[in-house]
């Protein structure tokens, strides 16, 4: 069993392709595209913390996708997600869901990049493509924005264990 980290999904969000140039040529080439490279790592015995903006759509809509997806998954709200709200989510099948973080040992997961202590490690999504600012790009700090990982979900210990 590993543990993978993912943010920024965005299903069914058609101008996400547009507001953060992403090479789909629409929401069905990006939803399959996104579910075919999270399942190409992610085993059904994986966890995943989705670190927000899981999707938009009835939850019918998003429960597909999310039975298609590998792993045993855990939501920390985005900004995106707060309109659904918690039960939502809970519905679609996640067996966790935080409004603002989950924390593991010295590590913090958030959507939004966050200020810590100089003993943990911040873990995040949010900026998408964007540059990640000066008072974030440190070795504490680590986004994980789809944008930023090829579209992949990216396995924590490689993460953490990079040099």
């Amino acid at each position: 069993m590993n543990i993978f980290l993912v943010a920024d999904t965005h299903f069914n969000h058609c101008n996400i392709i547009k507001y953060c140039k992403r090479p789909f040529y629409d929401v069905f080439d990006m939803n399959n595209t996104i579910i075919e490279k999270w399942n190409e790592v992610v085993s059904k015995d994986d966890i995943v913390y989705h670190l927000g903006d899981f999707g938009f759509g009835s939850l019918e809509e998003l429960k597909n996708i999310f039975d298609r997806l590998n792993g045993k998954k855990n939501l920390i709200m985005g900004n995106h997600d707060y309109k659904y709200g918690e039960v939502f989510f809970k519905k679609i099948g996640f067996e966790i869901v935080e409004k603002k973080e989950i924390k593991i040992n010295n590590i913090i997961f958030t959507h939004f990049p966050k200020h810590i202590d100089k003993n943990y490690i911040n873990i995040y999504g949010h900026i998408h493509e964007k540059p990640i600012s000066k008072k974030f790009d440190d070795d504490r700090h680590f986004c994980i924005c789809l944008e930023k990982t090829n579209y992949y979900p990216i396995k924590l210990d490689d993460l953490i264990n990079k040099e």
